[in-house]
């Protein structure tokens, strides 16, 4: 199992910290990071966390997933690794009409 988390269901007023103080409570947090959006700088409203241990991950899916956080239930599970996205940018004039 992979010690980082992807966190979904984020609420928008939430902090990077107060993600770090929740999943503290269940074990040592080594980093956390809210995914933003590139161009407006607001959050899109899912993250991710590493745990210190994977007895600490597995422990923070098991006690945190479904937990309520502002009105709304967090979604915890272990991170996958990243896609690689297909094509590739062709730009406005050599579009298919």
């Amino acid at each position: 199992m992979n010690l980082k988390l992807y966190v979904g269901n984020i609420p928008f007023g939430s902090s990077e910290e107060d993600l770090k103080k929740l999943f503290s409570e269940v074990g040592a947090v080594q980093s956390v990071k809210i995914v933003t959006n590139a161009y407006s700088g607001r959050p899109r409203g899912f993250g991710f966390v590493e745990m210190a241990s994977q007895e600490d991950a597995t422990k923070a899916i098991s006690m945190l997933n479904g937990k309520t956080l502002m009105d709304r239930a967090l979604v915890v599970n272990e991170a996958r690794p990243q896609e690689k996205r297909g094509g590739e940018f062709r730009g406005r004039d050599n579009r298919n009409r």
